[in-house]
């Protein structure tokens, strides 16, 4: 009996200091979570890192940092380069928060989530290029200021004319098959939409011979003075005669 009490004696004991530590535990706060989730981030394991970072906003939506984790969740899979993720991530994020003081950088790596999207290729459906153009254009417009204005020009530029060139490659191929109505809309499309890009001399050309291949003798003329007036000595009417006269 006595060996039985001092068995549960040291039980109690036991229990109770177990009960102690667990006390002495620190509560769980968004600071702690979101302090973990950089740390996943950091060593690498960024599936955790974004799980944590939700566990932050799922647990304490009325913190700060629960903003703050949900626009770092969209960043790790940024730069993870899930930019389908990252796009929805941060147009969740504008559509919460329209106010916040990042609205700038949200916008901007949403727009570059969408470019970063786009395939090199421009016989590949170029039609997301739109979209990031856009985007960069609200960034523009909204935050003339913003110290991602000038790249955000940049990629814009470049999206302008890779859906310029894609046009262009259209029209070659209704040309290359005597579709002469499909080229002409397609080449004035690009020289009423797209000017200022370099295109304009080879879109005349291809204006100018399609409208003939049309019998539109006027509208024809009208392009080929065009071309003349402000590329002389052009060599592009002569190389679409060549290449596509029957």
């Amino acid at each position: 009996m006595f060996r039985a009490l001092s068995i549960f004696t040291v039980f109690i004991s036991l229990t109770m200091i177990s009960c102690s530590s667990a006390d002495k535990k620190e509560p769980e706060t968004a600071e702690t979570l979101f302090a973990r989730a950089q740390e996943l981030e950091k060593n690498g394991r960024t599936e955790e890192a974004i799980a944590k970072f939700q566990e932050v906003r799922n647990k304490f939506p009325y913190s700060k940092l629960a903003t703050d984790a949900e626009l770092a969740a969209a960043d790790v899979s940024y730069n993870e380069e899930n930019f389908a993720e990252a796009q929805v991530a941060y147009q969740l994020f504008r559509d919460l928060h329209p106010k916040h003081p990042k609205t700038p950088f949200v916008i901007y790596k949403l727009a570059m989530s969408i470019y970063r999207q786009i395939p090199e290729s421009i016989d590949r459906d170029l039609a997301i290029s739109q979209s990031a153009i856009d985007t960069f254009s609200e960034l523009i417009t909204q935050f003339p200021n913003s110290e991602y204005v000038a790249e955000a020009k940049e990629k814009r530029l470049e999206c302008l004319k890779k859906l310029t060139e894609k046009e262009l490659y259209i029209a070659n191929f209704y040309l290359k098959k005597r579709h002469w109505e499909s080229a002409l809309i397609r080449v004035e499309g690009v020289l009423l939409n797209h000017k200022g890009l370099g295109y304009e001399e080879r879109a005349l050309a291809r204006a100018s011979f399609a409208a003939a291949r049309l019998n539109k003798n006027d509208l024809s003329q009208k392009y080929l003075n065009l071309l003349n007036q402000d590329f002389p000595n052009s060599k592009e009417l002569e190389k679409v005669t060549s290449s596509y006269l029957p």
